[in-house]
């Protein structure tokens, strides 16, 4: 396929991502001043807001700045007016970095992986930048380097991590195929460990993100009663309440962010001063927000037992990772020549780097999880909310360890592991030969 073709495909996968976000938020707004404002209203300044929270989404933090009769509306301290909004709906990040992801994806299978992913940065980029300039407010802004650059950092990073993806396992003729041919030098001792490590991270990390969102599913059917009251005490009609059940449906990635440090054991503050874990939760005052009646009102020793998640998925990313490690062996042993025609003997070191590699790679996605779902919903203490990604990243990298450990490191009989390589090796479709 032609590049410029390639190149244009990609910059409108662009677009529509970008015009996806923004109808998301416009669509429910512009509803909203047809049945209640009426025509006499503004639908400029639903542009403006509509921009703005497609940027907070793209994890662009905005400054709020209220007049006093803005501050007495909302019961706010008279020092409340002027504060940053940093916590992002994470639903317009994530939806950004799959469709980005698909674009990568597709630009390396027409031959031109570099070229689409920099076209569709740049289309971010210009799509960034309109919007900024055509939503400028005093009440509500964006500095305009971050209005630009963070859209542009999340879906830029989806594009790369599919392009990078798709070219490791089908080839793109370039960089991807260069590093991959380096690595396949390797002896076949070592050759596997660095994809192993990626693969094995992505299913751990998967795994934890599972239990996370399934800890949220379960809080939401115990706790369901409380989000109802919370929604009967905002008193808002049924349009409200649709507005507000859409705004917090934005914010289910964020909450899953927070329920993922919460089963890693370090939790989460819902401003200055609290804390909530499964060892016990503290919390003052906060935000009548329905969604906020998930969270415990009280820990227990029992809900430790959580802990044990991450290290399941650590153990499950550690039984993929030596199925594979053991099958790619059995086809081209690491040199033993002592062992010939005998079930080969798996090397201590590489299961070691794969393990540690494995807990690294899974403790820093953590940090990136609990990073972006923390920052600022409002004045005073809540300043800060989410969760400090260093003890997550510490905390899910252990747990990690430990399990994938358990199963990399654990020793087996030479006669079963000859077996599991044999059985491994034939569900792949790879020839069980005997060692040379």
């Amino acid at each position: 396929m032609h590049r410029i073709l390639i190149a244009l495909l990609a910059a409108f996968d662009a677009l529509v991502a970008a015009l996806a976000g923004l109808a998301v938020a416009l669509a429910p707004l512009t509803l909203l001043w047809a049945l209640t404002l009426g025509a006499g209203a503004d639908w400029a300044a639903l542009w403006t807001a509509a921009a703005r929270i497609w940027q907070l989404g793209n994890l662009v933090p905005l400054s709020v700045s209220l007049d006093d009769d803005a501050i007495v509306a909302l019961g706010l301290p008279d020092d409340g007016g002027a504060f940053g909004l940093s916590l992002a709906p994470l639903a317009f990040a994530v939806f950004s970095v799959l469709f980005a992801a698909r674009s990568g994806r597709r630009a390396v299978r027409s031959g031109a992986g570099a070229t689409g992913v920099l076209a569709g940065i740049a289309a971010t980029a210009a799509i960034a930048a309109i919007v900024q300039l055509t939503s400028a407010t005093a009440v509500v802004a964006a500095e305009t380097w971050q209005a630009v650059v963070l859209p542009v950092a999340v879906y830029g990073a989806g594009a790369v991590a599919g392009a990078w993806v798709e070219g490791w396992a089908e080839g793109d003729g370039g960089l991807v195929d260069a590093v991959r041919a380096r690595v396949d030098a390797w002896s076949s001792k070592w050759r596997e460990v660095p994809s192993l490590a990626v693969r094995g991270s992505a299913v751990a990390v998967t795994g934890v993100v599972g239990a996370s969102a399934i800890a949220v599913v379960v809080s939401a059917a115990l706790r369901a009663d409380e989000v109802v009251a919370l929604f009967e005490r905002a008193q808002a009609d049924a349009l409200g309440a649709t507005a507000i059940a859409l705004a917090q449906l934005a914010y289910v990635p964020t909450l899953i962010g927070w329920a993922l440090a919460w089963v890693a054991g370090p939790g989460f503050a819902v401003g200055a001063g609290t804390a909530v874990s499964p060892a016990g939760t503290q919390l003052g005052v906060v935000p009548g927000i329905p969604a906020l009646g998930l969270l415990p009102e009280q820990g227990s020793p029992w809900l430790l037992l959580v802990l044990l998640a991450p290290v399941a998925a650590g153990a499950a990313a550690g039984w993929l990772a030596r199925s594979l490690l053991v099958a790619e062996w059995r086809i081209d042993p690491p040199e033993q020549p002592e062992y010939a025609n005998e079930a080969p003997r798996e090397p201590v070191s590489p299961r070691l780097v794969l393990a540690v590699a494995i807990a690294a790679l899974s403790g820093a996605a953590a940090a990136l999880v609990a990073a972006v779902t923390a920052g600022s919903m409002g004045p005073g203490r809540l300043a800060a909310v989410g969760a400090d990604p260093g003890p997550v990243a510490l905390a899910v990298g252990l747990e990690v360890l430990v399990g994938a450990a358990i199963l990399l490191l654990a020793p087996r009989s030479r006669a079963t592991a000859g077996d599991e390589a044999e059985r491994d090796a034939a569900d792949q479709g790879l020839s069980g030969a005997p060692l040379d």
